[in-house]
């Protein structure tokens, strides 16, 4: 015979041949509780394949009845196949809708679905399973620190998703013009996901029930004594990973620093190397070069050109006023530069000092120095069409003879030589 009960009756299932055991279960009922003859008693006969199976759901397997051992089982296969389903779903039909946008979220969203294990599923519906028993409290505790290990372990891997997200859309769209080389970018990533590993095991091992302060001390002694030791090598890193990141010049770039110049071949760990104009390769230290002014002239859009001429002082005033249109015509007439002005800048030592100014719309420096020597040749050709004479650095000698009269001589080319007595 079988007996439940509720606050407002108690039901007895019973074989058809246990009247007599009924009342000695009457019996022990009210001896134990009597409040229970204030409730309604139903009694229903049953067959013997009911009796026995009500028998079989009512023992008790480690204090937990059969019936609740089956929910939790029922619990545990529903959720595991529900989560499951829905992983299955949202990989396959999310798969399709991020491959058809241009974002890189949705796929970023669907790679962590996939890396969502079987393992934590199964542990997250052991768990929804659990809640159903009414289990001891240090049953409890042990399901709750599976689960929590599992969660640790799960965002580990949901943590080292992202991180090869960042490094392989973030990072790499940075250095995709070769900043940096493959070593770098293996090295940062293995070093952040060392990072990301260690915080992991740290987090299992308080779980455990671990002191982790101690170890966390240790730690932190030996890395301060380790950074004391290589703070250099550190130095260099971090700054090539400034260099990476921030970029203020890159593979291929003509950059002078200091009284050095030259073209980047490459950007280490430590140095950077770069290929001087006379062929030497130049070796810099990462945290010296970030120290020092850099000048990037890959980064020129356009180049600004300034440059005089010196005529002579005998130079009559009508050719002196043709000389800053000559000189503008000339630079306008060329294509690929803009001209922005030509003046009577000053009188000078020897010369009377024109300055023009214009820019070369292309960064090239051998474009640059084509264009300058078509403006020189073709300015050489109109001056001496137009009888303008270059002037050049002139000194007037003062000889002083044995009869005390003292002599002067003109520059080279001048006859004029006088003779005078000095008072």
């Amino acid at each position: 015979m079988g007996a439940c009960g509720s606050e407002d009756a108690i039901v007895f299932y019973c074989h058809t041949s246990a009247s007599d055991a009924v009342a000695d279960v009457l019996l022990q009922c009210y001896q134990k509780d009597p409040g229970w003859f204030g409730r309604s008693i139903l009694f229903e006969s049953c067959s013997d394949e009911t009796y026995n199976r009500m028998s079989i759901l009512n023992k008790l397997l480690f204090n937990i009845r059969v019936m609740s051992w089956l929910i939790a089982v029922l619990t545990t296969v529903v959720t595991f196949i529900v989560l499951s389903l829905v992983k299955k779903f949202i990989v396959k039909r999310g798969g399709a809708f991020a491959a058809a946008t241009e974002t890189k979220l949705d796929d970023l969203a669907v790679d962590l679905i996939k890396e969502t294990k079987l393992v934590s599923i199964l542990m997250m519906s052991l768990f929804a399973g659990s809640w159903t028993l009414s289990l001891p409290p240090k049953s409890d505790l042990i399901i709750q620190k599976v689960v929590i290990l599992t969660l640790i372990i799960q965002g580990a891997l949901w943590s080292n998703r992202l991180l090869s997200y960042w490094f392989n859309q973030i990072l790499n769209k940075r250095v995709q013009d070769g900043s940096a080389n493959a070593t770098t970018r293996s090295i940062l990533n293995f070093i952040s996901k060392l990072i990301l590993w260690s915080l992991a095991i740290l987090l299992v091992l308080d779980n455990l029930g671990f002191n982790i302060t101690t170890l966390i001390a240790g730690l932190g002694v030996g890395g301060i004594a380790i950074a004391l030791a290589v703070q250099n090598v550190l130095a260099d890193l971090f700054a090539s990973l400034s260099i990476i990141l921030d970029k203020p010049f890159i593979i291929g770039d003509f950059i002078i620093v200091d009284q050095y110049m030259g073209t980047v071949k490459q950007i280490g760990l430590k140095t950077t190397r770069i290929q001087s104009l006379s062929g030497e390769e130049v070796i810099f230290s990462n945290t010296d070069l970030l120290k020092s002014r850099i000048r990037n002239y890959k980064r020129m859009y356009e180049r600004r050109v300034v440059f005089t001429i010196g005529i002579t002082y005998e130079t009559p005033y009508e050719k002196l006023a043709l000389v800053k249109s000559m000189i503008g015509e000339i630079i306008q007439s060329r294509p690929d530069i803009r001209f922005d002005r030509a003046h009577f800048k000053e009188y000078g030592d020897s010369a009377l000092i024109y300055e023009a100014v214009y820019y070369v719309l292309d960064p090239d420096y051998n474009k640059y120095m084509d264009i300058q020597e078509t403006i020189n040749t073709e300015i050489f050709r109109q001056f001496e069409e137009a009888g303008i004479d270059f002037a050049y650095p002139t000194r007037t000698l003062i000889v002083r003879q044995e009869n005390g009269s003292f002599t002067r001589r003109e520059p080279p080319g001048s006859d004029k030589l006088d003779s005078f007595t000095k008072d």
